[in-house]
């Protein structure tokens, strides 16, 4: 695990990413939870490059500002940046942006887990 590695996903916003169609509003612009999960998945995808097989990562804690909108059809990206490493616990910084520029930042928690023994533990 390298402190300071980065990693970023990006997407097109499409219908099923809007703050109506979530419920989180009535608009059809980039819904805040569209964008908690585009960062989210950034941050797993940048854990799951340094994990071995038998391990993933689970989101515990999500602190972010959403900061401007984003159209239907805007093209989007997220970049997480691993920023501390605490025992099973890793920190990424978060920032999300479209063609524009930032429209949201924030920290994100992960923690490691044996995907069997968690859902082991669920069930």
């Amino acid at each position: 695990m390298e402190v300071g590695k980065k990693f970023r996903i990006e997407k097109v916003v499409s219908e099923t990413d809007t703050a109506a169609y979530y419920g989180s509003g009535l608009l059809e612009v980039f819904a805040t939870p569209s964008m908690i999960a585009l960062m989210e998945q950034s941050a797993h995808q940048l854990a799951k490059s340094f994990l071995p097989e038998y391990q993933d990562t689970v989101g515990i804690e999500v602190h972010v500002q959403h900061k401007r909108a984003c159209p239907v059809g805007a093209k989007v990206y997220a970049e997480s940046e691993l920023i501390k490493v605490e025992g099973k616990a890793l920190t990424f910084n978060v920032i999300a942006f479209d063609e524009q520029g930032e429209i949201g930042i924030g920290t994100h928690i992960r923690y490691i887990i044996n995907p069997a023994k968690f859902m082991n533990k669920v069930s």
